[in-house]
């Protein structure tokens, strides 16, 4: 029960830190209005010439725009969470405090990570949405049940992000300067997410590549769960499948980086 609230406690502690951001919320909420306005009139032309392009109607294809905007910053697609502070403290030896604490390392980041998830999600996930819902036509559900499935996916979601971008932090601590693989995952993330198109529009051989690998947890398995195009337990099983699959790679690497300190420590 202490380890418990111990976690809670970081957690929110996460969401406290981040929402001590304001004016940097504001400007991110208009950013992703911004651009989720840019990309809407992108996908009607595109939906005008190409009906049910990717089995979406136009509808659930705007809807899609603005829910993966909503998500953009909770997923951290494009990181910018808890990984650059972690890689600093690889590189400037630090991690030896953090390794030698009463408390796992990696759930200490996850819990963090989850915090801000959660603030994201209510500070820059809403008011695009809501924007996008009071501009143009979706096709968002009704049924608190499906919403509830939906955030069930985001949280799943969240995971398999946390845990890649777990792995790419300790990755520090063999090339000291995480910050190359960093930049991989980021491209790998905007591309194979669905961040700016749906995997499911990508043709033959690759649409089944990208949709096999873990970026799609982060925004095409929760928006399709949400607009009925996918089946939520088959969708929580790939999620789950991939967040266990990473944490634990996360925890084998995170046990032999702690050796490795501790025999240079020692």
């Amino acid at each position: 029960m202490g380890t418990a609230r111990l976690y809670a406690s970081v957690a929110a502690s996460g969401f406290r830190r981040y929402a001590t951001y304001r004016i940097a919320t504001a400007a991110g909420v208009f950013t992703n209005t911004v651009f989720g306005l840019i990309l809407a009139y992108i996908f009607i032309a595109l939906w005008d010439t190409k009906p049910h392009l990717g089995g979406y109607d136009q509808a659930q294809a705007l809807s899609y725009v603005w829910l993966s905007q909503a998500l953009l910053m909770v997923v951290a697609v494009m990181g910018g969470g808890f990984e650059d502070e972690l890689i600093e403290r690889i590189r400037t030896g630090d991690i030896a405090i953090d390794l030698y604490r009463p408390a796992d390392l990696q759930m200490w980041w996850l819990a963090q990570d989850m915090g801000r998830a959660l603030f994201h999600l209510m500070g820059r996930g809403v008011v695009p949405l809501a924007f996008g819902a009071f501009v143009f036509d979706l096709a968002l559900p009704s049924d608190p049940l499906t919403w509830l499935a939906f955030l069930v996916a985001v949280v799943l979601g969240v995971a398999v992000s946390f845990a890649i971008r777990f792995l790419v932090a300790l990755s520090a601590f063999w090339l000291l300067d995480g910050a190359g693989v960093a930049q991989l995952a980021f491209i790998a993330g905007i591309f194979c997410s669905g961040m700016l198109l749906p995997l499911n529009v990508f043709p033959g051989v690759l649409g089944d590549v990208v949709r096999a690998l873990p970026w799609s947890s982060l925004i095409q398995a929760p928006v399709d769960v949400l607009l009925g195009t996918a089946d939520p337990l088959s969708t929580y099983v790939s999620q789950a499948a991939w967040a266990l699959g990473l944490l634990t790679a996360g925890r084998l690497v995170q046990s032999v980086a702690t050796r490795r300190v501790v025999v240079q420590g020692g």
